[in-house]
């Protein structure tokens, strides 16, 4: 790998993320996109058409020397099978969120990793949207005192499946084999906030309901998510896409007050991060915004600096394991009508 080179990256898998990151990628400093690996003709011309390189089996970007990392960006349920093989083929690895089906995957993804010495990492990109930090900061300057409460929703009358590919099954996120569903898809974003605005508390128990009730009957189009932490604080994260009148984006209890942030259906992190502080005397104002943090292509900068081994990776991988250990715990709760026992588990992931 030559430090006067961008980071050359391979992409497995050239969907409407792929594509996006393709962009991102080539605005990076760092990085550059050398080749695209896709299945499905009509998104291999796509990329031609784009003036990038592309092949036709994954073997031919693993097996290129001149390619330094992989970006996964293909369904969930197939995170697994293609970051194991980049690895193995001496890759460092980029996995789009949700990390894996399940936390045993996720657990051999990073051993395989750390075993290899290659960087892996996953684009849980929303750690630094303006409403999220703005939120964050709120918490720990004490302006709400000590959290009782965080509610974290997202709400709407429409499937959470966004535009996709309509060339490669532009419905999977709505079928469970493919690791569809709201909790998986924007659940496993506002569940990887949620616990790390209450550090250094760490989440204890998990209590879900995941209802498939109008988009899919396959998995969920309703994903409530209850969490206890050790302070005795408790969060709450909602993906409801059944509901005609969405909640607010944010709910914050605290000894000091209480805080709301409006919904935007059209997702605007910008009107999310309005922030409203009541007093328990009920003055009322709006919280400062806190800038937002890095972006796409800086979060790939980022990363090909850590491939370089000249900063730690943007999103550590040992921190997407607790997510995924409340996401499994989420599943398993549903499932099975109580709640489920996360202390253990976290407590390896956070030392």
């Amino acid at each position: 790998m030559d430090d006067h080179q961008p980071l050359a990256i391979g992409i497995v898998g050239y969907g409407r993320i792929g594509n996006e990151h393709a962009g991102w990628i080539n605005a990076s400093r760092q990085a550059r996109v050398a080749a695209i690996y896709d299945p499905t003709p009509q998104r291999v011309a796509l990329a031609r058409s784009n003036g990038l390189t592309a092949v036709q089996k994954m073997d031919q970007l693993l097996d290129d020397p001149t390619i330094d990392a992989v970006l996964i960006a293909t369904p969930t349920s197939m995170h697994f099978g293609q970051a194991i093989a980049a690895l193995h083929a001496g890759k460092h690895v980029m996995v789009e969120k949700p990390m894996a089906l399940d936390l045993p995957q996720s657990r051999e993804m990073a051993a395989l990793a750390a075993a290899k010495g290659r960087v892996l990492s996953v684009f849980h990109c929303r750690r630094w949207d303006i409403d999220y930090l703005t939120v964050r900061q709120a918490i720990a300057s004490g302006q709400f005192g000590k959290i009782i409460n965080i509610e974290s929703r997202l709400g709407q009358w429409s499937s959470c499946v966004g535009p996709a590919a309509v060339e490669y099954r532009p419905g999977w996120r709505n079928e469970a084999s493919f690791g569809g569903g709201g909790l998986y898809d924007w659940g496993s974003h506002f569940i990887d906030q949620l616990w790390q605005l209450l550090l250094p508390a760490r989440p204890v128990r998990v209590w879900a309901q995941l209802r498939g009730n109008v988009w899919t009957h396959d998995c969920d189009d309703f994903a409530r998510v209850c969490i206890d932490f050790d302070n005795g604080a408790v969060g709450l994260c909602e993906i409801n896409t059944t509901t005609t009148h969405p909640l607010p984006r944010w709910h914050i209890d605290g000894d000091a007050g209480s805080g709301d942030a409006p919904f935007s259906l059209n997702f605007d992190t910008r009107e999310w991060a309005k922030l409203t502080h009541t007093a328990p005397n009920g003055a009322s104002r709006l919280i400062d915004l806190t800038p937002r943090g890095l972006n796409e292509t800086d979060i790939w900068d980022a990363f090909a600096l850590a491939c370089r081994g000249k900063s730690p990776p943007p999103i550590d991988v040992a921190s997407v394991l607790v997510t995924m250990t409340l996401l499994d715990a989420a599943r398993a709760s549903s499932a099975e009508g109580r709640s489920i026992d996360v202390s253990t588990m976290v407590r390896e992931f956070t030392g």
